[in-house]
């Protein structure tokens, strides 16, 4: 697959797909997610605050493609029920999982799949078609962890939301709307660089030029 012509943010970044390339980007967003979910912010009446995970998960997606995503995620979890430190606060066990938050880490890896799919099939090269998607991923993610902390603390669906979906709409937002409308464009920069001379505005012309220039120098 030429690169102009893949919708995925990555594969167009190299001529040549690889299992070792992948395994790379794999790896690092799931470091990445670990990374960003270090950068919280407590809210006093909740136990959710407020990180950069969901960053992660969205550019993952968004950058990744279906499968990738889903795998780097999936990894990130694995990392953490294993001891290392990549949940947010630097947290690490299999009981995080299962704690208050876990409703929203369960639902990373099928939601990064979830977008990644769209991505694929296009959705990365309109901006307002990629905002739709990161949207409704978004809403995924507060959806589940709602629901989740709804049957944890055994409170009801309203009190649910004030603590696990309203405080992150502006916030989450602010994400969607950095991804959304600097993926298409990077896409068609990437595309423009990976065209042929004669696949970009002006090439043909170009080269019709230079070849009449070389036949008036030969009829002198």
């Amino acid at each position: 697959m030429s690169r102009a012509a893949s919708n995925v943010l990555v594969d167009n970044w190299f001529e040549r797909r690889s299992l070792a390339l992948d395994l790379v980007w794999i790896a690092g967003f799931s470091l990445l997610t670990g990374g960003l979910a270090q950068f919280r912010i407590p809210l006093p009446f909740t136990p959710v605050p407020l990180t950069g995970q969901t960053f992660a998960v969205l550019l993952s997606g968004a950058a990744l493609g279906g499968r990738r995503a889903f795998l780097s995620q999936a990894l990130y979890l694995v990392e953490g029920a294993a001891g290392l430190p990549v949940f947010n606060g630097g947290a690490a066990h299999l009981a995080h999982l299962l704690g208050p938050t876990g409703g929203y880490l369960w639902s990373y890896p099928f939601v990064a799949g979830l977008l990644g799919w769209l991505v694929e099939r296009g959705a990365s090269r309109h901006a307002w078609k990629l905002a739709s998607a990161l949207a409704f991923s978004d809403t995924l993610i507060l959806i589940s962890g709602t629901l989740w902390l709804r049957h944890f603390f055994a409170i009801p669906y309203r009190e649910a939301a004030i603590q696990g979906f309203w405080p992150f709409l502006i916030g989450d937002a602010l994400k969607v709307a950095l991804v959304g409308t600097s993926l298409p464009r990077i896409l068609e920069r990437l595309g423009s660089a990976g065209a042929s001379p004669a696949a970009r505005p002006g090439g043909e012309e170009k080269q019709d030029n230079s070849s009449s220039f070389v036949d008036n120098n030969r009829s002198t």
